[in-house]
């Protein structure tokens, strides 16, 4: 049975999530991933941004 590597993210009292966001290239067209560790109260921030 798999288990998953990133359940969440805990340091000392700090939660934090990971975010992984497709981002299209505009020099390639090619599709590349940015991920970022971050507090969940910015992930939605993160997402909206291009």
């Amino acid at each position: 049975m798999a288990k998953k590597t990133v359940a969440s993210l805990q340091t000392s009292s700090k939660r934090l999530s990971k975010a992984i966001k497709m981002v299209k290239s505009p020099k390639s067209g090619a599709y590349t991933f940015v991920e970022s560790i971050m507090d969940p109260t910015a992930v939605d921030a993160f997402l909206a941004k291009k």
